[in-house]
């Protein structure tokens, strides 16, 4: 399930981290699971509520998804936002360094938008001295467009207007 969008005129990227394919399978699963709690007391019920369960589990997975949004010269991951002129260069991660990154590599002190079923990772180092969170670290389906469109907005932000 990927949303992404790169609008590179304007230096807009948004992306949805919304769920696999398999974590929203495995959270269907709690329907039957459900539905077999109620299955004694009366069959219809324990059907209507599986489904609803299953329904209303898989709709909060989706809904809760963190949101990756890069306008304005300002990067939001989840609920936080930091303007771009803060950030030092975008290491784009993929692979066995995104898996170092995302496990023996992380930083406590960091901030992180993390999800599992994403394989990318884009660390971003936080040049601010008052700021106590040496870096960002962004799960991203993308990396390689997330640090591009970072460099595109830091670029922006140096250049004077005309």
């Amino acid at each position: 399930m990927q949303k992404t969008a790169l609008d590179i005129g304007a230096g807009v990227y948004r992306e949805t981290l919304g769920p696999s394919l398999w974590t929203l399978v495995s959270a269907a699963l709690v329907a039957p699971m459900a539905s077999l709690v109620l299955a004694p007391i009366d069959t219809t019920l324990s059907l209507l509520a599986g489904v609803a369960v299953g329904v209303v589990v898989v709709v909060v997975l989706v809904a809760a998804s963190p949101r990756l949004d890069l306008r304005a010269g300002e990067l939001r991951a989840g609920r936080a936002h930091i303007d771009v002129a803060l950030l030092g260069e975008p290491i784009a991660l993929a692979g066995e360094e995104a898996r170092h990154a995302r496990g023996a590599g992380l930083d406590p002190r960091d901030w992180h938008v993390i999800r599992g079923g994403i394989d990318g990772v884009v660390v971003l180092p936080v040049n601010d001295p008052q700021d106590p969170t040496p870096a960002w670290v962004v799960s991203t389906r993308t990396p390689d467009r997330l640090a591009a469109a970072v460099r595109r907005a830091q670029l922006r932000r140096r250049t004077p207007s005309r």
